[in-house]
């Protein structure tokens, strides 16, 4: 290891990181954990647009595509595949924008950084132990479940193509190869997941989460 990544997780050692599918409740459990333990919540989606305003289109090929296509090219004339293949935080195009905030903030208290752009590639260098970090893996059954228990306004853009029940089926297929994907690469490197399905408590995954970051 290099004495950049040795200064890096030296200095990244107050984080918690919360990846994973999407609609697994990474938000959810950053929030109930933060407000239970004192820490701050340093949420990825909420930061999109200061992203795209520290750096310019040719920094960020990928999402600057993607912003030029309109709603049917983007969800429904391409296949889920290319859609997994080009999408840029699947890439970690972007990733070191999160660094950068990260290093920023105060040590003094802890943060809990979550959202899907959390690859497990990219965060392993920055872990001092690998208890500090965890992944939430949903199965296609419990997404479904969030997808009808969120009703129609909560995928509201897809409403904008010409045809949203394909436009929904090809995102869920998306996310479930991410998922997949995310699978393998934790277990390759060796890192913690927690499986969610249709069985699993919002209080199951809380406990699971504070056991895996060591605050039980």
């Amino acid at each position: 290891m290099d004495e950049n990544s040795v200064a890096l997780q030296e200095q990244l050692q107050h984080v918690y990181w919360i990846g994973g599918g999407s609609a697994a409740g990474k938000s959810t459990i950053a929030r109930r954990l933060a407000a239970q333990r004192g820490l701050r919540v340093y949420a990825t989606d909420e930061m999109m647009a200061d992203y795209a305003r520290r750096r310019s289109p040719e920094d960020l090929p990928l999402p600057n595509r993607f912003i030029a296509m309109d709603m049917d090219e983007r969800w429904l004339n391409r296949t889920p595949e290319t859609m997994l293949e080009t999408f840029h935080w699947f890439k970690g195009e972007g990733f070191s924008l999160i660094t950068e905030d990260l290093l920023r903030l105060p040590r003094e208290s802890g943060t809990i950084v979550e959202g899907f752009r959390l690859l497990p590639h990219l965060v392993k260098p920055l872990l001092s132990v690998a208890s500090r970090a965890v992944w939430l893996l949903p199965t296609p059954a419990f997404r479904q479940r969030v997808v009808e228990s969120r009703g129609g306004s909560a995928w509201g853009f897809l409403a904008r193509t010409t045809n949203p029940e394909k436009a929904l089926r090809n995102l869920l297929e998306r996310d479930r190869m991410f998922t997949d994907l995310l699978r393998e690469e934790t277990a390759r490197l060796e890192l913690h997941t927690i499986e969610v399905d249709t069985t699993t408590t919002e209080d199951d995954v809380v406990k699971r989460v504070m056991k895996v970051f060591e605050l039980l």
